[in-house]
């Protein structure tokens, strides 16, 4: 999770100040909105610490850090935290700055380089997988008697973020993170064109009607990721995306929802007020009357940009195979079963047997440096996660918890000291710790790599894009630090205040003097009075990294 400093994100909720905050992590960026959020409370930080050891001092004296960046670690909403720094050089292998480099931290979404990162050391970042459809029973004048079987391998995009040149299509602020987050924006493409693509080849494969089933394979892997499924079937990063439009002053907004499968409908309840008055959108839910219709209730004023919201599905494979049977529908093909039942693999013999079964279309996936570069950029939550489950699966599990496993025999084997990282998932939610060395460590290993180019550039770039598109936009270090970030926030309802879990920014650099450098930064158990002062704490991150980027 990143927070990024916008005007819109600056309006608070309704009652909700910090007093209500509760631990959040999430993809990318949070709004106050988010802080209310039922989460599952992250583990206290470690204590404070300064350069002398002593709770509470002064920062003072750290080699090689230069004395404007202790001026940003100094502020007062740091005096009871504690700040973790590792640089390396990456040509000499120099330790430039250490101050508590050795001690654990939470480090957020930085954790996504831990599975990202494994995955890209396992399979290079060429490696792509193929999504098949299978067909039981044989084709008669055009009618396929039996099923249809679409066998989920985990492709975190399905077709529906490929840009023309091949490359993966996203929006600095991701539509995962449009709930919390005024002003997420939609790429351009069709969401279902992978499964329009599949299609198509059924049809060309002369199947032009199905007597039997049409069935989501989804028995890759298992798994869960803050109370919330993470499955090998992945269509529009298994969410719907709500548009809405203001219209004229007292008159209704207007929606639209994406992508159009039934039996989803939307019922909004969305009112237009004046301009400048407050925007307050709920979060969409089913109706209590048709667990089909979500509805979305609030505000929006006259002069607003559209507002983006999300609902996540609760059941993707069902949602899956009823927009499967609409696009073949699209594409020429009928099939005589009921669209919107549940998704059943009752009837499927196990993986063998699947496998077996005749291909008639397949779909292959981005690349995976494709796919990193999505989940590293926005810090797609789930994402990473199933990265963890494809592990998992390569090596034989179903369970995506047995991914973890995989990914640190890939480090160690790699040569990364492991016990320098306790990791619980492949997302960065609270729980995980690692040193700001073990995170350095991970940056050489990579930077030794024939292909350490290509994963510098997965990483969100300092005020250029990702979740840094605005962290330090005039700042000369800007376009030259390459990192990952990583933010835990919480609240202080006895003082009324938000508290600052973690924030970590971390990865390579090219500084003004021409050196090679790998870096991560941590500060814990920070506060803000308002919403804006942990908007600041993000940038003042950012800050310590583009001295540190000018000063070498």
């Amino acid at each position: 999770m990143i927070l990024r400093s916008r005007a819109a994100s600056t309006r608070r909720a309704r009652g909700r100040g910090p007093g209500a905050a509760a631990v959040v992590s999430a993809g990318a960026v949070i709004a106050v909105a988010a802080l209310v959020a039922g989460c599952s409370p992250g583990a206290p930080g470690l204590g404070p610490t300064s350069a002398a050891g002593d709770a509470g001092s002064r920062i003072t004296d750290v080699p090689g850090l230069p004395d404007a960046a202790l001026d940003v670690m100094n502020q007062p909403e740091f005096a009871s935290g504690r700040w973790l720094i590792s640089v390396q050089d990456l040509d000499t292998g120099e330790t430039l700055i250490d101050l508590d480099g050795d001690k654990l931290a939470e480090p957020g979404s930085f954790v996504k380089t831990y599975s990202a990162g494994a995955a890209w050391v396992q399979w290079g970042p060429d490696h792509t997988v193929t999504t098949p459809v299978k067909q039981s029973g044989a084709v008669s004048g055009g009618t396929l008697a039996g099923d249809l079987v679409l066998v989920a391998q985990g492709d975190l995009t399905m077709g529906g973020r490929t840009k023309a040149d091949g490359t993966v299509d996203f929006t600095n602020l991701d539509h995962n993170d449009a709930n919390p987050l005024p002003g997420a924006t939609l790429t351009t493409g069709d969401p279902l064109a992978g499964l329009d693509e599949l299609a198509e080849q059924v049809r060309a494969a002369g199947i032009t009607a199905v007597s039997g089933d049409v069935v989501i394979d989804d028995r890759l892997f298992t798994g869960s990721l803050d109370g919330k499924p993470v499955t090998p079937i992945v269509i529009n990063q298994n969410i719907l995306d709500i548009l809405i439009t203001p219209g004229a002053e007292g008159e209704p907004a207007t929606g639209a929802l994406t992508p159009v499968v039934s039996p989803w409908k939307l019922d909004l309840q969305v009112e237009t007020v004046a301009p400048g008055a407050e925007t307050h959108i709920s979060d969409p839910a089913v109706s209590d009357d048709d667990p089909t219709t979500i509805v979305v209730e609030g505000t929006i004023n006259a002069d607003s940009d559209p507002s983006l919201k999300i609902y996540e599905l609760p059941d993707p494979a069902t949602f899956a195979r009823t927009a499967f049977i609409e696009a073949l529908e699209r594409a020429g093909v009928a099939v005589s079963v009921d669209p919107v039942r549940p998704n059943s693999d009752a009837g499927l013999g196990d993986a063998a047997a699947v496998e077996a079964l005749p291909t008639v279309a397949e779909l292959e996936s981005l690349p995976l440096s494709e796919e990193a570069t999505y989940v590293m950029k926005v810090s797609y939550n789930r994402g990473a996660q199933t990265l963890i489950c494809r592990l998992a699966a390569d090596a034989g599990e179903t369970e995506c918890g047995k991914g973890l496993a995989v990914a640190q025999q890939i480090w160690a084997d790699a040569g990364l000291d492991t016990l320098g990282a306790s990791l619980v998932d492949g997302s960065g939610l609270a729980g995980n710790f690692i040193t700001p060395e073990n995170a350095v460590e991970i940056q050489t290993i990579m930077s030794k790599r024939p292909d350490a180019e290509a994963w510098r550039d997965t990483m969100p770039i300092l005020g250029v894009d990702g979740s840094l598109a605005d962290v330090q936009k005039d700042s000369p270090a800007a376009g030259k630090v390459f990192a990952k970030t990583g933010t835990l926030l919480g609240s202080d309802p006895f003082n009324d205040r938000f508290r600052l879990v973690t924030k970590t920014l971390g990865g390579v650099m090219d500084t003004e003097g021409g050196r090679h450098l790998a870096f991560t930064i941590i500060v814990n158990q920070g506060f803000a009075d308002d919403i804006q002062g942990v908007f600041q704490a993000n940038d003042d991150v950012g800050k310590v990294a583009a001295l540190i980027q000018q000063a070498y």
